[in-house]
């Protein structure tokens, strides 16, 4: 079964055919016995099962039962030799090599011996040509020998024969599976070794064959908490199952390697397999050699080796490593010094001793480089920190006495180790890692490599240099190009400093913050302090700032962005009893008993448990399909959409729809749930395409590039991604020439560009000027030495002000804030026969004015500083501190330009950048007051894309604080979802992005609500509901139930606490919930189509449909009906939006492309609505209920060109009390935040989010 039940053929190697001569020093294993599943014969199956279908047919063709063939025959041939009988092949699964498999079971050799040894246990990994990985685990264990016979029949017999005859024999029994279960195997050939003793070698197929049946019963666990625990005596076996559906199963101890290797070399090692070299490891236990290695390839997750990976070589084997490609391989200590003479360029690792050494290293062979130093400097010390011995642990602790609870002491012990050291190799990952993200361009799939070693630190750049050429970083690349939320992804989001999440809102241009150039200089230590946040702040306390606002204790260094992850809590499930012998009926009642020990336990969980309650249903629909229930199999991985979405076998289930003999298919069409997955699935099945994975290194062009060429060159290099500034780039470019750029002069302006981006990096003002900047404050441009009326110095330019960095002591004297300029002028002042050019600058808050004789600079900083004003006032106006920041980067632009073309025409092809300031002095964007005093902040949820998108959907949830939750869950969030599904997460305390774009399918999403603190429901155009888990900040659940586009989900509140959802859809249909069991309490039909809104009031449901509002119980009963063509049938003919207004008995509604509001009487529909005009407006978009106000979004148009309009309307006297105009486009979303704030979003030619105070 595809990825749910263990594969285990039983190889039991060898019994020995006198091949060679008794005194051989090696003899040659052969494959005695091979078992795979099913053991049950065809006809045992089709006599006592009437369900036996196609599905379970085609999947058993694969896995054909060993013929039975003599066990051992003393055949001689003519010279009087013995010799093997011929027997015939064996079928073993495809990807299991039996010719080399004998001599992975005696890696070192078969030898008889002359006196019995102790049993055995190594592990093996065998990769097939597309990289896929299967495991063996193999146990050896030795028998007398007599004449080619073996005797076995009980304890003291066996030590007869051995003192008899002195020899013994070694055999071995391998378990292959598709997973890495290590331990559990292990723990499963030591009991089978135990029950093997007493019997006749007779018996001892059969007993194998036993276990091997046993095995094969048994399901792999789901991804997630719960793991399966079977009893074979006298051990309880536990299969562990993975944490989630891309992570890798971890059932071996992770801290091996700390107990071997000291943490610099743990480090060492790493570094080797990351910079892709030919590693081998060595030691006298052959175990040791393949759990070592994984530990290194679990350390390494979600970064996956690509190349060959073979942890134990044979001795006939020790040619691989003559291999020029990459590796890692694994030796006996034995072949240590012929390997290390023999081969070249090998990195040679001794887990015995230590030791990490090189053999002949080549002449252009560099020293393997060492581990970014920060992140070294941070593993190192949580290493240190970590407890790797478990008799330290027991000192405090009773004893045990059952052997059973000491067992699972441990175990509980190792799986909170193994989470720990998860925690510091993730971090390790994704400290060397993290700053990869701020070169990658998304749109045209590019990682500029040249700059990010630019960006490292000399001491680590040779490591970046060696891991860049890998092909496990272009892998990574990709999964990162791709936005994958891998375990990296978590981490890094989780592990964010508030400085990056601020950068991705604004995308400034990268410098150094006045807090950084403090911290490179004196390294002050910052005590960590954490802000609380309940509800919304005081945003009438915020004031309009260059970039929002960053607390210094909010931050931490590199090397401090640890996030201390718990340990998962872990649920168990026994697994029933498997009766032998081996027949059909015994299958089918171990199947059944499964089946109700799995029903009883879901019935008895609780519903608030969804995870554990999915993993329940996955199991019993495994053991479904394995019984040929599907229906009641597909019943139960249909019940994962409810509980949790992630383990959903799409793949199997794709299978038995597939397979699903006709009369089936038929019963399973007239279930609608069913009909829906299967209709689901098969849909997904044909809307597949391949991802595109491609990536590319940022090369500068060799080619003449016209605009469209321009602007993906500009957008891959990294330095702007906005179309209309790209476009002004390249009017400034072509100034004089024609419309397309040379590579030369791209060349030109591009490296002035990173020049003037690297000297920036270097600067490193005196602490003295250090205290009179903000934190967050960065220096963009330092002028020439000048003399100016405040004495000799450099202009220095950041996001908000001007200072003068005086020469000698590097004092500090401000020039002015950009918001206090009242005028700037480039004048000259005569000096004997010369006039030389001076910059002037008139202050608000000075009397005297500044003048700066910057000579040739003075044109340029006359052009800057005019900018930096023109968009400091247009922040301050709008509030939305993006405006600086795209000043900011026009004035760079200017700075590049003029040192790229170095012409004349160089000050006129600057100011084609010039865009706030031409705004300004063209049309003079004045904000009317009544604007300006309620708007209190803008925000973009598109900063860092290409184009502007839509914000559709707008949802406000409170913080709340509980002891279990993040500090996260503390704070007040904004929901928001844009196009195609995405959904961006604000802090509504600080106005930072909290989760930066996941997506919940790929259509358009129509609403949005709160269902608990733990639930947000997002209804989309594709007819599910996504549930989001709001600590998690991921989607596991969707309701499937509705046929058409979900238009509105509703919540109904009882004494404070949700108690049912309603849901609609564009077809009538309205659906009542259970919150907390997401089964379906009611459903009904409306009799008319285009159902766009309902609401909740007095228990009844008020319902807008396209021409008519209906009034329906919540049992979906009609009780009032007012059709649109019976009282406005002049005006038009549909409804666009309405709003209730229970207080006031007020049906507020409006109609598409008009300005008019209706405002009816909701005991009686049938009386004539009120009429309220709304001047300047074309269509009522969108409304809102805040206190007694209602507020309306809309669109208008001004100048030829779309606005997004607000009007807040007393409901009462039905007068329009305020007109605000925020948007640059129509308002398409409206939510209020506690009544204190309403936040409003606009379409796609702006794509912002403006917040409004409520009085």
């Amino acid at each position: 079964m595809e990825g749910s039940s263990l594969l285990n053929p039983l190889l039991k190697s060898s019994r020995i055919a006198q091949k060679k001569e008794r005194n051989s020093s090696s003899l040659e294993p052969e494959v005695l016995s091979v078992f795979v599943p099913p053991f049950i014969s065809k006809e045992d199956i089709q006599a006592t099962s009437t369900n036996n279908n196609n599905f379970n047919k085609g999947k058993r063709r694969s896995f054909r039962k060993k013929k039975e063939r003599p066990k051992f025959e003393n055949v001689k041939n003519p010279n009087g030799e013995q010799k093997a009988t011929d027997t015939e092949d064996i079928s073993v699964p495809k990807d299991i090599d039996l010719i080399g498999l004998p001599q992975l079971c005696f890696p070192g050799g078969l030898y008889i011996t002359s006196e019995s040894k102790e049993d055995q246990i190594h592990f093996l990994v065998f990769t097939d040509v597309c990289g896929n990985r299967t495991y063996g685990v193999v146990a050896q264990y030795y028998q007398p020998m007599q004449d080619g016979s073996f005797s076995s029949n009980a304890q003291a017999l066996w030590e007869s024969k051995a003192k008899a005859f002195g020899c013994f024999v070694p055999f071995a029994i391998c378990v292959i599976s598709r997973y890495p279960y290590f331990n559990a195997l292990k723990d499963c050939l030591s009991c089978l070794l135990v029950h093997l003793r007493p019997f006749k070698d007779l018996d001892v197929d059969d007993r194998i064959k036993e276990f091997a049946a046993k095995l094969s019963l048994i399901p792999s666990p789901p991804p997630g908490t719960l793991h399966l625990v079977f009893n074979m005596k006298p051990l309880q076996i536990v299969f562990p199952s993975r944490e989630d559906p891309d992570s890798p199963v971890i059932d071996l101890d992770l801290h091996l390697p700390l107990l071997c290797f000291k943490p610099e070399q743990v480090l060492q090692i790493i570094t080797c397999i990351l910079t892709e070299q030919r590693i081998v490891f060595f030691s006298s236990d052959w175990a040791l050699l393949t759990l070592i290695a994984e530990c290194f390839m679990l350390y390494l997750h979600p970064i996956q080796w690509q190349h060959t990976f073979v942890p134990i070589l044979s001795r006939q084997m020790l040619d691989f490593l003559m291999a020029p490609t990459s590796f890692l391989m694994g030796c006996h200590i034995d072949h240590f010094q012929e390997v290390s003479q023999e081969a070249e360029d090998l990195i040679l690792i001794n887990i015995d001793n230590g030791n990490i050494t090189h053999s002949k290293p080549s002449v252009d062979e560099a020293v393997i480089p060492d581990v970014p130093s920060q992140a070294a400097e941070t593993f190192i010390k949580r290493v240190e920190n970590l407890q790797l011995h478990y008799d330290l642990e027991l000192c405090h602790l009773s004893s045990h006495t059952d052997f059973i609870e000491l067992q699972m002491r441990r175990r509980a012990w190792q799986q909170k180790l193994n989470t720990e050291v998860q925690q510091i190799t993730l971090q390790l990952i994704v400290n060397i890692f993290r700053e990869v993200k701020d070169h990658l361009n998304y749109e045209h799939r590019v990682f500029n490599s040249e700059e990010f070693l630019k960006t490292r630190v000399p001491g680590d750049q040779p490591f970046y240099k060696k891991v860049l050429e890998t092909y496990i970083f272009h892998s990574f690349l990709k999964a990162r190009l791709n936005r994958r939320m891998d375990a990296f992804a978590q981490l890094e989001l989780s592990t964010q400093s508030e400085e990056d999440r601020l950068n991705s809102m604004l995308d400034s241009p990268r410098r150094l913050t006045a807090e950084k150039m403090a911290s490179k200089r004196f390294n002050p230590q910052y005590m960590i302090s954490k802000r609380m946040v309940i509800s919304m702040p005081n945003l009438q306390d915020i004031k309009s700032y260059d970039s929002p606002a960053r607390p210094s204790s909010l931050r931490r260094s590199e090397t401090e962005r640890v996030v201390k992850l718990t340990s998962r809590s872990i649920s168990t499930f026994r697994i029933p009893e498997i009766h032998f012998p081996l027949m059909s009926q015994c299958v089918h009642a171990y199947y059944t008993d499964f089946i109700n020990h799995l029903t009883r336990a879901i019935n008895i969980l609780q519903h608030d448990n969804s995870a554990l309650l999915a993993r329940y249903f996955y199991l019993r629909g495994l053991i479904g399909v394995m019984q040929g229930k599907l229906l009641d199999a597909l019943s139960d991985f249909q019940n994962l959409y409810k509980t949790d979405i992630r383990i959903f076998p799409t793949d199997l289930v794709r299978k038995m729809v597939e397979s699903l003999p006709p009369s089936e298919r038929s019963l399973a069409e007239r279930k609608p749930e069913l009909k829906r997955l299967i209709s689901q699935v098969m849909e997904t099945q044909r809307e597949v395409t391949k991802v595109d994975d491609h990536v590319k290194n940022f090369e500068l062009p060799k080619t003449h590039m016209h605009l469209d060429d321009f602007v993906k060159r500009i957008q891959e290099s990294g330095i702007v991604k906005d179309i209309d500034t790209i476009h002004r780039l390249f009017d400034a470019l072509t100034v004089g020439h024609q419309k397309q750029i040379d590579p030369e002069t791209f060349k030109d302006f591009y490296n002035y560009w990173k020049e003037t981006e690297a000297e920036a990096q270097e600067v490193n003002l005196p602490r003295t000027v250090l205290e009179h900047l903000d934190t967050n404050e960065c220096v963009y441009k330092l002028s020439c030495s000048v003399k100016t009326n405040y004495g000799v110095g450099k202009i220095a330019m950041t996001q908000k002000r001007l200072f003068l960095l005086t020469e000698g002591r590097h004092g500090y004297v401000e020039i002015t804030t950009f918001r206090n300029i009242e005028d700037v002028k480039s004048t000259t002042v005569a000096f004997l026969l010369l006039r030389i050019p001076t910059l002037r600058i008139k202050s608000v808050s000075k009397k005297e004015v500044f003048e700066a004789n910057l000579k040739t600079e003075c044109d340029l900083w006359h052009l800057m500083v005019k900018e930096m004003w023109a968009g400091k006032k247009m922040a301050d106006d709008h509030k939305d501190p993006q405006y600086i920041q795209q000043a900011l980067t026009n004035v760079l632009l200017m700075d590049a330009v003029v040192g790229a073309l170095q012409t004349s025409k160089t000050i006129y092809a600057a100011s084609k950048l010039s865009y706030f300031d031409k705004m300004k002095n063209e049309v003079p964007m004045m904000v009317p007051k009544t604007t300006s005093e309620t708007l209190k902040h803008k925000i973009n949820p598109s900063a860092g894309e290409t184009f502007p998108q839509a914000v559709d959907v707008l949802l406000y949830t409170p913080g709340h604080l509980d002891a279990a939750d993040r500090l996260g869950d503390a704070h007040p969030k904004l929901w928001c979802a844009l196009g195609e599904g995405k959904v961006i997460v604000f802090d509504a305390s600080t106005w930072t992005i909290q989760q930066h774009c996941f997506k919940v399918g790929s259509s358009k999403l129509t609403c949005m609500v709160m269902v608990e603190q733990s639930q947000v429901w997002i209804g989309s155009q594709d007819a599910i509901i996504y549930i989001i888990n709001t600590h998690s900040m991921s989607c596991n659940k969707q309701l499937n139930d509705h046929r058409s586009h979900v238009t509105d989900i509703i919540v109904e509140n009882r004494n404070s606490v949700c108690s049912e959802a309603y849901s609609c859809s564009l077809d009538g249909t309205v659906i009542a919930w259970n919150i907390s069991t997401l089964k379906v309490n009611r459903r009904f039909q409306l009799s008319c189509k285009n159902l766009i809104s309902i609401k909740l009031h007095d228990n009844r449901l008020w319902c807008c449909t396209g021409n008519r509002i209906l009034v329906v119980t919540t049992n979906g009963s009609p009780r009032q009906e007012m059709k649109i063509e019976e009282n406005l049938r002049d005006v038009c003919s549909s409804f666009l939006c309405f709003q209730l207004f229970p207080e006031g008995d007020q049906v507020w509604t409006s109609c598409p492309g008009s300005s008019d509001l209706y405002v009816w009487n909701a005991t009686d529909l049938s009386r004539t609505p009120q009429k309220i005009h709304l001047h300047d407006c074309s269509e009522i978009t969108c409304m809102i209920k805040v206190k007694n106000q209602i507020w309306i979004g809309s669109r208008g148009i001004s100048h030829g060109k779309t606005k997004g309009k607000i009007y807040v309307i007393d409901a009462e006297k039905k007068t329009v009390e305020k007109e605000l105009v925020g948007h640059a486009d129509t308002v398409k979303a409206l939510c209020s935040a506690e009544d204190r704030y309403v936040l409003s979003g606009s379409g796609r030619e702006e794509g912002k989010i403006a917040i409004w105070k409520v009085e």
